[in-house]
């Protein structure tokens, strides 16, 4: 038993350093946020798991504020994304032209 959760703590240990090499790496702010997503949720099954080992149920509170957390930040900066490649398409956010016309 004890093979078997070294072996899930490795994995989750691969999972959370492939997340923070993609955090740093990025390149766009969605590769960022995806990976900071995968961070999270690594995080929570972490937590799932020592729970499993442990056996209690202590952090179940903090797992849920994990991912409220997650969904509130993937929900801004969806938004944010959305609000600049919305002003990115409008007609007048053309900054070559703008110098065309000067």
């Amino acid at each position: 038993m004890t093979i078997m959760f070294a072996a899930i703590g490795i994995l989750f240990l691969l999972a959370a350093l492939a997340s923070v090499y993609r955090i740093v790496r990025g390149p766009a702010i969605l590769d960022r946020m995806i990976a900071c997503d995968m961070l999270v949720t690594t995080i929570i099954c972490v937590l799932g798991v020592d729970m499993v080992y442990n056996h209690h149920t202590r952090t179940v509170p903090i797992m849920v504020v994990l991912a409220l957390i997650a969904v509130f930040a993937s929900i801004t900066v969806a938004r944010y994304v959305s609000k600049q490649t919305a002003e990115r398409r409008s007609p007048g956010h053309n900054p070559a032209a703008r110098e065309k016309r000067r």
